[in-house]
């Protein structure tokens, strides 16, 4: 597929405390399952639709991470790399990338995957919203792909209505996904000082009447623990058999 303009951010600084031993030794987001690195899955999704400059933060063992996937020719996109001293948390590394995200001329929104799931989608999908969220007519700070709850988060994170909008109040919660668009705006105020999370922007936005978002069916799981890993190392390899 063609480029674009849009620039893609993968999460990958976690820790992986759930994970350990597994993490003792290795950052997560270069596990194994099936034939690739969990985080190859994304830099091959993303190449496909388009995506060519990619933004990658870490922080654990992030030598390893840039000795691993280099600068990305081999998956068709340039990789640049976000560097934390600090645990700067979702929204702190995000603002710490910002400025691999955006430019003086632009503030364009982007796109940004949690290092930490699995979800083969097609990225090019999600072009529009990012379209929609550059227009001049455009409010939200905020575009969310959502998910059905999955067994180990019944609960789920955000209301969803049926115009698509991200609302305080609603009769069914929603899991979020990890895959979000957002402005440079909703990180205006963010400091690298100390860490700052991404939910309480979100539910800023979310109040504001600034964010919107909508269901994903197919198939997604959060790689939280060393189970969910196996689990999903098994039904790739049998996909393959």
């Amino acid at each position: 597929m063609a480029g674009h303009a849009f620039k893609a951010m993968i999460l990958a600084a976690g820790r992986g405390e759930r994970m350990r031993p597994l993490t003792d030794t290795i950052p997560k987001p270069l596990l194994r399952v099936g034939n690739r690195m969990l985080i190859e899955y994304h830099l091959e999704n993303l190449a496909s639709a388009g995506f060519n400059e990619i933004v990658i933060n870490h922080a654990y063992r992030g030598d390893m991470i840039e000795n691993a996937l280099g600068d990305g020719a081999r998956y068709g996109v340039t990789i640049r790399y976000s560097k934390e001293t600090i645990k700067l948390e979702t929204a702190g590394g995000i603002a710490n990338a910002l400025p691999y995200l955006t430019t003086h001329h632009c503030d364009s929104p982007f796109l940004v995957v949690n290092g930490d799931i699995y979800c083969p989608i097609d990225f090019s999908s999600l072009i529009p919203d990012l379209e929609r969220l550059n227009s001049k007519s455009n409010h939200d700070l905020a575009h969310l792909l959502l998910v059905n709850n999955p067994s180990y988060h019944p609960g789920g994170d955000f209301f969803l209505s049926e115009q698509d909008r991200i609302t305080p109040m609603g009769t069914l919660k929603h899991t979020f996904s990890g895959i979000g668009i957002y402005l440079p705006q909703l990180f205006k105020e963010v400091s690298l000082d100390y860490p700052t999370r991404l939910a309480p922007l979100l539910h800023r936005a979310i109040a504001n009447h600034q964010a919107s978002g909508r269901l994903f069916s197919g198939e997604w799981i959060d790689i939280g623990t060393p189970d969910r890993l196996y689990a999903l190392d098994r039904f790739l390899r049998n996909q393959h058999c």
